[in-house]
């Protein structure tokens, strides 16, 4: 029988502690008792995009929410109170939405008529599901000598923009706009080849008045 143990990751955790602390005593004490983070990052939950390793970000400068193809969906109350909360009561001046490249996501919700997926009546089913309706006008869009990895990409950056008129259609959004509150809103792709963030895409206040 194999025996799995946390070992591994608790000696990982003090080392980083220690080196920490080794290069600023203070490190920890100075998120100890507030936070003040400036964006709000919704991505994908992709164990290879972490938002604070790929935008090099200490504990306290960024409040996240990662879920499965960073979705926003208007009926999900977990996004929902990470949004209200972040704008409203630790008052963040951004908010980024970001997609990576090849993501599996996106690929299933590309496949999903030849997938298990499509006879199931699951969580991760209804999700796929619900996020291939909102790439239904770009799925079957043809490009001239468009490869598998290319269409998945494109289909990646649609993603992007489909949730980031979910995102500022979003009731705390609103409501911070129309209130005047300062927040700006961006829609970006994580290359995971290059380590790059691309920017597609940005909304402010003054973008959204009638």
């Amino acid at each position: 029988m194999i025996v799995t143990t946390l070992k591994p990751l608790l000696a990982k955790n003090r080392s980083w502690a220690l080196q920490r602390r080794q290069r600023n005593p203070a490190y920890f004490e100075k998120s100890l008792y507030q936070q003040k983070p400036h964006s709000l990052w919704i991505g994908c939950s992709d164990s290879r995009v972490p938002a604070e390793v790929l935008t090099g970000s200490h504990p306290g400068e960024l409040f996240v929410h990662r879920n499965i193809a960073n979705m926003v969906v208007a009926e999900d109350d977990n996004l929902l109170s990470v949004l209200q909360y972040a704008v409203f009561y630790l008052g963040v001046k951004r908010i980024v939405l970001s997609g990576h490249y090849g993501c599996g996501g996106v690929q299933a919700a590309l496949s999903l008529p030849d997938s298990p997926l499509a006879t199931e009546d699951s969580a991760l089913a209804r999700r796929i599901t619900f996020l291939r309706r909102g790439l239904a006008s770009h799925l079957h869009r043809e490009a001239t000598q468009e490869t598998e990895s290319e269409k998945l990409n494109r289909l990646v950056e649609a993603n992007v923009l489909v949730q980031f008129a979910n995102l500022v259609a979003a009731e705390p959004v609103r409501q911070a706009w129309q209130s005047g509150q300062e927040l700006d809103v961006f829609g970006c792709v994580y290359d995971l080849q290059s380590g790059h963030l691309k920017e597609l895409i940005q909304q402010s206040a003054e973008e959204s008045s009638p």
